[in-house]
Formats: C-alpha cells, sequence, structure tokens
C-alpha cells in the first residue's frame, strides 16, 4: 500500500491509499479519482515529503464526527436560507444596496466575485460545500 498527496484543481488537497503506483495511475486515468471537499474529479499527485513519522494518527470517530457536525451545518444552511445559485454575487449586491429585501443567501460565486463583494464592503464568506453521496 503507498499514502498519495493529492491535490484537486480548486487546490484541495487530501491523501489517499492506493495498492500501488499503478494503481493510482489506473484510476486517475479512468477519472475514479474525486476531491472529497468539492468533488472535482480534476485531481494529481501533490509534491510529496519523505515519509517521517511525526503526524499524529487520525482518530477516525473524531473526523466523523467533524463530518457529522460539518453536514449538520450544510442542512442548516439549506433549510434557512435562499438558494440563488449563480446569480450569488448580483442579488448579494441587491440585498446590500436595499433593491431586493434582506435576508440570508447562499449559492455560487467565484473567487474573483467573492473578492469584488468583499471590496464593495459586503460581507459575504466562503465555506467548503460536501458533495451528497445520495446524489
Amino acid at each position: 500500500m503507498i499514502l498519495f498527496d493529492l491535490r484537486c484543481k480548486d487546490g484541495h488537497a487530501f491523501e489517499a491509499w492506493f495498492r500501488d503506483s499503478a494503481a493510482y495511475e489506473d484510476q486517475a486515468a479512468a477519472g475514479d479519482l474525486a476531491c472529497p471537499v468539492c468533488g472535482s474529479a480534476e485531481v494529481s499527485k501533490a509534491l510529496m515529503a519523505p515519509a517521517v513519522n511525526s503526524r499524529p494518527k487520525i482518530d477516525v470517530a473524531q473526523a466523523a464526527g467533524a463530518m457529522q457536525l460539518w453536514r449538520r451545518v450544510q442542512n442548516h444552511i439549506e433549510k434557512n436560507f435562499d438558494h440563488v445559485g449563480s446569480r450569488f454575487a448580483e442579488e448579494a449586491r441587491k440585498i446590500h444596496h436595499g433593491e431586493a429585501e434582506k435576508r440570508s443567501i447562499y449559492g455560487e460565486a467565484t473567487k474573483a466575485e467573492a473578492k469584488e463583494l468583499r471590496d464593495e464592503g459586503i460581507d459575504v464568506n466562503q465555506i467548503p460545500w460536501l458533495p451528497r453521496h445520495d446524489a
């Protein structure tokens, strides 16, 4: 077994175990790898340092609890905020300027759009959105 550090096109870093280097190559070529944060299938190996056993062991129960908590946050947003999709930047500006009803919204914005909103004094936050496993 071999552990690789991987990175998606959006820069999310994660680790994955493979039987050997060829198994990684086969899965990557088939498009079978996906980022656990954003779901992107554009995944490649990240630069790796030599293996030194200085990292604390991952507590699987603690990691699972963190994922459950994050899913609760995501469910709260989906139930209580208006989803505006790709119109997020436009709708945030309308709300900020009083042209639309003041309410909590969520949707998609590029990094550039989010920066522009912040530069305009519009308070926005970006969070990783966990892909649904039942979709």
